[in-house]
C-alpha cells in the first residue's frame, strides 16, 4: 500500500512514517502541506492520505475537499490527524467526505486500528 503522510512539521511526517514502517507500511512518501499534496498525489497513485488539519497554505480539510472533488482521486480513503476534538471539526470532516480521524497525541496502536477500519482486507 503507498501512503501519502501531509504535516507541515517535518517531525511529526517522520514520526508517522516510522509508526507505518513499524506497522509494515514500507511505501510512504511524505508533502509538507496540502499543495505539494496534490502535486505528489498526481504522479503518485497513492491508495492512502494521512494529513494533519491545520497547516499553512493548504489545510487538510482543503486538501480533503480538493481529492473528493477530483475524478482522479475522490474515492481515495483519507485519514485526518486534528490536535482538537471540537464537535464541529468532526462534522465538518464527515461531510467533506473523510474516511477517519485520530486525534494528537496518539499512539501506533490507534493508528493501526484506524487502518484496519479503513482497510479491513488489507495487511501491509
Amino acid at each position: 500500500m503507498k501512503i501519502l503522510v501531509v504535516d507541515d512539521q517535518e517531525t511529526m511526517r517522520r514520526v508517522i512514517s516510522h509508526i507505518l514502517q513499524q506497522l509494515g507500511h514500507e511505501n510512504v512518501t511524505t508533502a509538507e502541506d496540502g499543495k505539494q499534496a496534490l502535486q505528489r498525489l498526481s504522479g503518485g497513485n497513492f491508495d492512502f492520505v494521512i494529513s494533519d488539519w491545520n497547516m499553512p497554505r493548504m489545510t487538510g480539510i482543503e486538501l480533503l475537499k480538493a481529492i473528493r472533488k477530483s475524478n482522479e482521486f475522490k474515492a481515495l480513503p483519507v485519514l485526518l490527524i486534528t490536535a482538537e476534538n471540537a464537535k464541529s471539526q468532526v462534522m465538518e470532516a464527515a461531510r467533506a467526505g473523510v474516511n477517519s480521524f485520530i486525534c494528537k497525541p496518539f499512539s501506533a496502536a490507534e493508528l493501526e486500528k484506524k487502518i484496519s477500519i479503513i482497510f479491513p482486507d488489507k495487511k501491509p
